[in-house]
């Protein structure tokens, strides 16, 4: 029978920064009691570690490559069809509202309807992030360590109108539609600026703040291609001291508090709209936040802090309190969705790599693996990372790989590439990876693609002066 679908997405949501991951003092009692109510999935991860590449492969079950959305300045354009433009051809409601960094609302993204959407900026994006020679930083990189503490922002105020009107969707509109709907609330939080509103700011001890983990470089694998990701992205050197990183931690837990509080109103309001027990609730963000970690702040690599997201999913059907190890990708969501409709896959959907999750949760999936991959400044090479069994292996065309083992090592403090007694297993990691795509065929072709588009704007200094952005703007929506 169809189901309903309330997807709902955050942004920059460290995986572990949630009571039902574990995390000993970050607050999220609403996620915590949807993972109660149905399945969590401890090995999910990001199509690609940024907004615009990732956000393209959840809309179409499509890895980052296969779209081309490489950068924040190549942006989902709604050409590659995906589960939203099904739905719509088989008379199904289905809108957004809050972010979704795509293009543009004039183009066909897949929703009927759009509210308060925000999209790259001006429809072109942060040009900047093709030009992958920069080997220096932002000047506005120091804005990720000054805009942090309590208060309010244009992202906390954006977020509570995206609750509010999604709350009023699922009261007003949603009881009154004759056919299984779906919707995407989509809230920025807890995305920098990192900023948190007194009353979740006020629910932490700042005493009790952890510090970052494997910070110093001597207590971490070092790699080329980190090192220079590392100084475009120098957000650590911005730190004065360990009570800044302190204060920046506490209002990272606050924000995640804030987020939490809004799902809970949106799940409230789907409790109230007598819709839930035949509603799917699909819970993920875009991608993951290092917090330090690794002496990396935002995202942009590989580490599990950044790649990995959580997944949480609820609603007919979906098991109870249980946990789901077998490696998941956004690219599965849109398997997931069409399940939950009851619809079939088309020849549209050939070649796809995603399974539904709630195939998934069953079992037999041992020998999966998922990919995440990166292409956009900071990185000199491509950044293709494998999650299969235990094992994350990270490809760097030109460079020497990263293996670790995460059962073992789950914080990734040893790199076991260079290990001889793991040469079988480096061996057998590339061979999966290459299952799914060919590293250096990928890596030649995105490099060619945006050096035919930095020439079409004029070279690498056009490319360059794109204003020097810390974050995409919200709308004034006060």
């Amino acid at each position: 029978m169809p189901q309903n679908v309330l997807f709902i997405c955050s942004d920059q949501h460290w995986r572990d920064a949630a009571g039902c991951y574990g995390h000993p003092l970050v607050k999220t009692p609403n996620l915590d009691r949807l993972a109660a109510r149905g399945t969590t999935f401890d090995a999910a991860y990001c199509a690609g570690p940024i907004c615009v590449s990732t956000r393209a492969a959840m809309q179409t079950g499509r890895w980052v490559h296969q779209l081309g959305t490489w950068t924040s300045a190549e942006p989902y354009t709604g050409a590659i069809k995906g589960w939203g433009h099904r739905l719509q051809d088989e008379g199904r409601e289905c809108l957004s509202i809050g972010k979704l960094h795509f293009r543009s609302s004039d183009d066909d993204n897949g929703f009927a309807k759009e509210v308060i959407a925000v999209h790259i900026l001006n429809g072109v994006g942060f040009t900047s992030s093709m030009v992958r020679d920069r080997a220096v930083g932002y000047s506005s990189n120091v804005d990720f360590a000054n805009d942090i503490g309590r208060g309010e922002s244009r992202y906390t105020k954006y977020d509570r109108k995206v609750c509010d009107l999604s709350c009023a969707w699922l009261k007003d509109e949603a009881p009154n539609l004759d056919q299984p709907w779906t919707l995407m609330a989509s809230f920025v939080a807890p995305h920098h600026p990192i900023v948190a509103p007194d009353e979740f700011y006020d629910l932490y001890d700042r005493d009790a703040i952890d510090m970052p983990r494997l910070r110093g470089a001597d207590e971490r694998p070092d790699h080329p291609v980190l090192d220079v990701a590392q100084k475009v992205w120098d957000y650590d050197t911005h730190f004065r001291d360990d009570e800044h990183i302190r204060e920046a931690r506490l209002s990272y837990y606050g924000y995640v508090s804030f987020l939490d509080h809004n799902v809970g109103k949106v799940l409230d309001a789907l409790e109230a709209s007598g819709q839930a027990d035949n509603t799917l609730i699909i819970y993920t963000s875009d991608h993951g936040e290092m917090l330090g970690n690794h002496g990396m702040w935002a995202k942009m690599n590989m580490y599990e802090e950044a790649s990995a997201i959580p997944l949480i999913l609820a609603g007919p059907g979906i098991p109870e309190g249980e946990r789901c190890a077998a490696p998941a990708s956004h690219v599965d969501l849109h398997q997931t969705i069409l399940k939950a409709h009851d619809l079939q896959l088309t020849q549209n959907d050939a070649g796809l790599s995603g399974v539904a999750l709630q195939d998934l949760m069953q079992g037999n999936h041992e020998e999966r693996g998922v990919l995440s991959e990166y292409h956009e400044i900071g990185a000199i090479t491509g950044m293709f990372m494998l999650r299969w069994r235990n094992w994350k292996y990270i490809a760097y065309p030109g460079y020497a790989p990263q293996l670790f083992d995460l059962d073992a090592d789950p914080i990734e403090a040893h790199d076991l590439a260079s290990d001889p007694t793991h040469a079988e297993t480096l061996k057998a990691c590339d061979a999966k990876l290459r299952e799914i795509c060919d590293p250096d065929a990928v890596n030649a072709k995105c490099f060619a693609e945006q050096a035919a588009k930095i020439a079409a704007l004029g070279g690498r200094e056009a490319a360059l002066n794109d204003g020097d952005h810390a974050y995409t703007p919200m709308p004034d929506v006060a």
